[in-house]
Protein backbone atom coordinates (compact mmCIF):
# COMPACT_ATOMS: atom_id res chain seq x y z
CA UNK A 1 0.00 0.00 0.00
CA UNK A 2 1.09 3.27 -0.64
CA UNK A 3 1.94 5.78 2.19
CA UNK A 4 -0.41 8.43 2.73
CA UNK A 5 1.14 12.18 1.89
CA UNK A 6 0.61 14.39 5.14
CA UNK A 7 -2.89 15.93 5.42
CA UNK A 8 -4.28 13.63 1.88
CA UNK A 9 -7.17 12.21 4.40
CA UNK A 10 -7.63 14.82 6.71
CA UNK A 11 -10.92 16.75 6.75
CA UNK A 12 -9.56 20.81 6.02
CA UNK A 13 -9.85 23.05 8.61
CA UNK A 14 -11.91 26.29 6.84
CA UNK A 15 -10.85 28.33 9.80
CA UNK A 16 -7.31 27.79 9.44
CA UNK A 17 -7.41 28.12 5.61
CA UNK A 18 -8.45 31.45 5.66
CA UNK A 19 -6.24 32.96 8.21
CA UNK A 20 -3.32 31.53 5.92
CA UNK A 21 -5.05 33.17 2.46
CA UNK A 22 -5.42 36.42 5.14
CA UNK A 23 -2.36 35.99 6.60
CA UNK A 24 -4.25 36.31 10.03
CA UNK A 25 -2.23 32.71 11.43
CA UNK A 26 -0.95 32.82 14.59
CA UNK A 27 3.19 33.52 14.91
CA UNK A 28 4.95 31.63 16.86
CA UNK A 29 6.70 33.54 19.28
CA UNK A 30 9.66 30.89 20.07
CA UNK A 31 12.24 29.48 18.86
CA UNK A 32 14.17 30.29 15.08
CA UNK A 33 12.86 32.51 12.15
CA UNK A 34 11.53 30.69 9.24
CA UNK A 35 13.09 30.23 6.58
CA UNK A 36 10.03 30.29 4.05
CA UNK A 37 6.56 31.89 4.18
CA UNK A 38 3.33 30.62 2.45
CA UNK A 39 3.92 33.28 -0.03
CA UNK A 40 7.28 32.01 -0.98
CA UNK A 41 5.79 28.78 -1.02
CA UNK A 42 2.98 29.86 -3.28
CA UNK A 43 5.04 32.42 -5.61
CA UNK A 44 7.28 29.20 -6.79
CA UNK A 45 4.22 26.84 -6.76
CA UNK A 46 2.95 29.23 -9.28
CA UNK A 47 5.96 29.19 -11.23
CA UNK A 48 6.08 25.68 -11.55
CA UNK A 49 2.05 25.82 -12.64
CA UNK A 50 3.35 28.65 -15.39
CA UNK A 51 5.53 26.03 -17.04
CA UNK A 52 4.68 22.82 -16.59
CA UNK A 53 0.67 23.15 -15.37
CA UNK A 54 -1.27 22.53 -12.65
CA UNK A 55 -0.68 18.27 -12.25
CA UNK A 56 2.85 18.88 -12.06
CA UNK A 57 2.23 21.31 -8.77
CA UNK A 58 3.27 18.70 -5.15
CA UNK A 59 4.67 19.67 -2.11
CA UNK A 60 7.72 17.50 -2.82
CA UNK A 61 8.26 19.11 -6.13
CA UNK A 62 7.82 22.45 -4.85
CA UNK A 63 9.98 21.75 -1.68
CA UNK A 64 12.88 21.02 -4.21
CA UNK A 65 12.64 24.67 -5.14
CA UNK A 66 14.26 25.46 -1.84
CA UNK A 67 16.80 22.57 -1.45
CA UNK A 68 14.17 20.92 1.87
CA UNK A 69 11.63 18.24 2.29
CA UNK A 70 8.13 17.69 1.69
CA UNK A 71 7.51 17.45 5.23
CA UNK A 72 9.17 20.91 5.84
CA UNK A 73 6.60 22.57 3.63
CA UNK A 74 3.75 21.65 6.34
CA UNK A 75 4.88 24.18 8.99
CA UNK A 76 4.02 26.22 6.22
CA UNK A 77 1.05 25.48 4.58
CA UNK A 78 -0.91 22.38 5.48
CA UNK A 79 -1.80 20.68 1.82
CA UNK A 80 -1.88 20.81 -2.04
CA UNK A 81 -5.50 22.67 -1.53
CA UNK A 82 -4.60 25.20 0.31
CA UNK A 83 -1.60 25.65 -1.71
CA UNK A 84 -3.28 25.87 -4.81
CA UNK A 85 -5.49 28.84 -2.96
CA UNK A 86 -2.58 30.24 -2.67
CA UNK A 87 -1.25 30.22 -5.69
CA UNK A 88 -4.57 31.90 -7.17
CA UNK A 89 -3.51 34.84 -4.55
CA UNK A 90 -0.31 35.15 -5.84
CA UNK A 91 -1.16 35.79 -9.46
CA UNK A 92 -4.08 37.86 -9.03
CA UNK A 93 -1.41 40.27 -6.84
CA UNK A 94 -1.97 43.04 -9.33
CA UNK A 95 -5.48 44.57 -8.55
CA UNK A 96 -6.91 45.73 -11.38
CA UNK A 97 -6.21 48.99 -12.62
CA UNK A 98 -9.63 50.79 -13.94
CA UNK A 99 -7.76 54.51 -13.04
CA UNK A 100 -7.43 55.54 -17.07
CA UNK A 101 -11.79 55.22 -17.43
CA UNK A 102 -13.56 58.18 -17.48
CA UNK A 103 -15.91 58.71 -14.43
CA UNK A 104 -19.26 57.09 -14.55
CA UNK A 105 -18.15 55.48 -17.95
CA UNK A 106 -20.02 51.65 -16.51
CA UNK A 107 -19.49 50.25 -20.07
CA UNK A 108 -15.59 51.09 -20.74
CA UNK A 109 -14.82 50.18 -17.04
CA UNK A 110 -16.10 46.72 -17.08
CA UNK A 111 -14.54 46.34 -20.56
CA UNK A 112 -11.28 47.00 -18.93
CA UNK A 113 -11.92 45.11 -16.21
CA UNK A 114 -12.66 42.15 -18.24
CA UNK A 115 -10.22 42.67 -20.45
CA UNK A 116 -7.37 42.48 -17.67
CA UNK A 117 -9.01 39.58 -16.17
CA UNK A 118 -8.36 37.78 -19.59
CA UNK A 119 -5.07 38.50 -19.46
CA UNK A 120 -4.55 36.92 -16.52
CA UNK A 121 -5.75 33.85 -17.60
CA UNK A 122 -3.85 33.68 -20.42
CA UNK A 123 -0.51 34.23 -18.57
CA UNK A 124 -1.70 31.71 -16.09
CA UNK A 125 -4.25 28.44 -18.21
CA UNK A 126 -3.78 26.53 -15.04
CA UNK A 127 -6.15 29.63 -13.24
CA UNK A 128 -8.77 27.52 -14.98
CA UNK A 129 -8.57 24.88 -13.13
CA UNK A 130 -7.17 26.33 -9.84
CA UNK A 131 -10.47 28.75 -9.44
CA UNK A 132 -13.36 25.87 -11.03
CA UNK A 133 -17.00 27.52 -10.56
CA UNK A 134 -17.21 25.95 -7.07
CA UNK A 135 -17.66 27.13 -3.15
CA UNK A 136 -14.02 27.93 -2.40
CA UNK A 137 -12.33 30.01 0.25
CA UNK A 138 -11.23 33.17 -1.02
CA UNK A 139 -8.43 35.28 -0.22
CA UNK A 140 -8.07 39.28 0.19
CA UNK A 141 -6.92 39.69 -3.87
CA UNK A 142 -9.58 37.65 -5.34
CA UNK A 143 -12.36 39.39 -3.59
CA UNK A 144 -10.32 42.49 -4.35
CA UNK A 145 -11.39 41.45 -8.03
CA UNK A 146 -14.73 40.92 -7.75
CA UNK A 147 -15.09 43.94 -5.49
CA UNK A 148 -13.64 45.91 -8.68
CA UNK A 149 -16.40 44.68 -10.87
CA UNK A 150 -19.06 45.63 -8.40
CA UNK A 151 -17.72 48.60 -8.08
CA UNK A 152 -17.40 49.50 -12.11
CA UNK A 153 -21.10 48.40 -12.62
CA UNK A 154 -22.95 50.73 -9.62
CA UNK A 155 -23.18 53.75 -12.25
CA UNK A 156 -26.15 51.05 -13.77
CA UNK A 157 -28.15 51.56 -10.93
CA UNK A 158 -28.75 48.00 -11.49
CA UNK A 159 -29.35 46.45 -7.70
CA UNK A 160 -26.61 44.29 -6.18
CA UNK A 161 -27.93 40.78 -6.93
CA UNK A 162 -28.10 41.92 -10.77
CA UNK A 163 -24.58 43.14 -10.88
CA UNK A 164 -23.00 39.88 -8.76
CA UNK A 165 -24.85 37.75 -11.80
CA UNK A 166 -23.68 40.43 -14.51
CA UNK A 167 -20.11 39.56 -12.78
CA UNK A 168 -20.66 36.16 -13.33
CA UNK A 169 -21.42 36.66 -17.05
CA UNK A 170 -18.66 38.15 -17.61
CA UNK A 171 -16.35 35.69 -15.90
CA UNK A 172 -18.11 32.93 -17.91
CA UNK A 173 -17.03 34.82 -20.84
CA UNK A 174 -13.50 34.86 -19.76
CA UNK A 175 -13.30 31.51 -18.15
CA UNK A 176 -15.44 29.68 -21.85
CA UNK A 177 -12.14 31.63 -23.89
CA UNK A 178 -9.40 30.19 -21.31
CA UNK A 179 -10.70 26.75 -22.06
CA UNK A 180 -10.95 27.62 -25.96
CA UNK A 181 -7.52 28.49 -25.89
CA UNK A 182 -5.84 26.10 -23.91
CA UNK A 183 -7.98 23.19 -25.56
CA UNK A 184 -6.99 24.36 -28.95
CA UNK A 185 -4.01 22.80 -31.14
CA UNK A 186 -3.49 23.89 -34.44
CA UNK A 187 -2.83 20.98 -36.10
CA UNK A 188 -5.76 18.96 -34.99
CA UNK A 189 -8.00 21.52 -35.53
CA UNK A 190 -7.07 21.66 -39.43
CA UNK A 191 -7.76 18.00 -39.69
CA UNK A 192 -11.16 18.49 -37.74
CA UNK A 193 -11.93 21.52 -40.46
CA UNK A 194 -10.49 18.85 -42.93
CA UNK A 195 -12.89 16.05 -42.32
CA UNK A 196 -15.86 17.63 -41.66
CA UNK A 197 -15.63 19.74 -44.83
CA UNK A 198 -15.74 16.17 -46.28
CA UNK A 199 -18.80 15.10 -44.35
CA UNK A 200 -20.68 18.08 -45.02
CA UNK A 201 -20.19 18.02 -48.77
CA UNK A 202 -21.49 14.58 -48.48
CA UNK A 203 -24.33 15.15 -46.34
CA UNK A 204 -25.29 18.93 -47.04
CA UNK A 205 -28.77 18.00 -47.15
CA UNK A 206 -29.19 16.57 -43.89
CA UNK A 207 -27.67 19.78 -41.87
CA UNK A 208 -28.69 22.58 -44.20
CA UNK A 209 -27.72 25.20 -41.66
CA UNK A 210 -24.84 24.21 -40.70
CA UNK A 211 -23.36 23.83 -43.97
CA UNK A 212 -24.55 26.74 -44.74
CA UNK A 213 -22.79 28.36 -41.82
CA UNK A 214 -19.63 26.79 -42.92
CA UNK A 215 -19.75 28.73 -46.34
CA UNK A 216 -20.00 31.58 -44.80
CA UNK A 217 -17.28 31.25 -42.84
CA UNK A 218 -18.97 30.14 -39.20
CA UNK A 219 -15.69 28.33 -38.15
CA UNK A 220 -13.38 30.85 -39.48
CA UNK A 221 -15.15 34.17 -38.34
CA UNK A 222 -12.14 36.69 -39.50
CA UNK A 223 -12.04 40.06 -38.09
CA UNK A 224 -13.99 38.92 -34.78
CA UNK A 225 -12.46 39.27 -31.10
CA UNK A 226 -14.16 36.70 -29.52
CA UNK A 227 -13.74 38.56 -26.32
CA UNK A 228 -14.90 41.95 -28.02
CA UNK A 229 -17.90 40.06 -29.37
CA UNK A 230 -18.73 38.49 -26.22
CA UNK A 231 -18.49 41.19 -24.41
CA UNK A 232 -20.92 43.98 -26.55
CA UNK A 233 -23.74 41.46 -26.44
CA UNK A 234 -23.32 41.14 -22.25
CA UNK A 235 -23.05 44.66 -22.22
CA UNK A 236 -25.98 45.61 -24.65
CA UNK A 237 -27.73 43.39 -22.78
CA UNK A 238 -27.08 45.19 -19.43
CA UNK A 239 -27.99 48.57 -21.26
CA UNK A 240 -31.42 46.84 -22.07
CA UNK A 241 -31.87 45.94 -18.48
CA UNK A 242 -31.41 49.77 -17.34
CA UNK A 243 -33.88 50.67 -19.96
CA UNK A 244 -36.62 48.62 -18.59
CA UNK A 245 -35.86 49.83 -15.06
CA UNK A 246 -36.07 52.91 -16.53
Amino acid sequence: MAARNKGQDEPRDARASLALLWGEQEQPTRGPKPKLSPRRIAAAAAELADAEGLDAVSMSKVAGEFGVSAMALYRYVPGKGELVELMVEEVLAEAPDLSGVPEGDWRAAVREWTRQCAHVYAAHPWLLTATAMRRQIMGPRQLRWLDAALAALEPTGLGGAQRHQIFLLLVGLVRNLAQQRRDHDEADEREWNRLTGELLARHADRFPALTKAVAEGAFDPAGIDPLDFGLDRILDGVEALIAVRE
